[in-house]
């Protein structure tokens, strides 16, 4: 049975998601998202396209990374979220922070690195992000979700990270300093 209620607020917001989703690339985002974030998605991409050996399977989950996050910021801003969504974004919150800890926390201390504890997170922030989106957003959002989720929790690429021997420790060191800047100001 169709309805004719009409709601602007919520055209508007669908607008805002579409355009978004369609006009996300590196320029835009810089625009929307801090420069120490985007400082740290630069160096997520290097990682993830020398881990991967494919520019173009990191771009795509750059990409989608963005994509998640700003659709989320524009859901979140617009007050689109009901009271359990509400609280599920603030525990959503609490465990990035948590896994912004560990990550630093792991590189920091010696032999205290553990895959299974990052994967572990990164697993329950992906839970938590698609119960948050469950009533907003497509099946090919939440499979942008899986997508960058799949990759960052692999403990494979965690192990390979965080080998302090291996190739990737430059970038684990540019990674942590970013994330401890965002620590600092509070943005995570």
């Amino acid at each position: 049975m169709a309805t004719d209620v009409f709601n602007s607020k919520n055209l508007a917001v669908q607008a805002q998601k579409k355009i978004l989703g369609k006009m996300v690339s590196k320029s835009i985002a810089t625009t929307l998202i801090d420069d120490t974030s985007s400082e740290v998605l630069d160096e997520l991409y290097r990682v993830t396209k020398e881990y991967t050996q494919n520019k173009k399977e990191a771009e795509k989950i750059i990409k989608n990374l963005i994509k998640t996050v700003i659709k989320l910021a524009i859901l979140y801003r617009n007050n689109q979220f009901n009271q359990d969504e509400l609280a599920l974004m603030e525990k959503f919150k609490k465990k990035v922070h948590q896994l912004a800890m560990t990550v630093v926390s792991f590189h920091q201390v010696d032999y205290t690195f553990d895959r299974n504890v990052l994967s572990r997170l990164l697993n329950e922030c992906r839970d938590l992000l698609h119960q948050i989106i469950q009533r907003h957003l497509t099946a090919k959002s939440h499979g942008r979700v899986n997508n960058v989720f799949d990759h960052f929790s692999n403990c494979e690429f965690l192990a390979a990270l965080y080998n302090p021997f291996g190739n990737f420790k430059p970038h684990l060191q540019k990674l942590c300093d970013g994330i401890n800047k965002m620590l600092d100001e509070e943005n995570i």
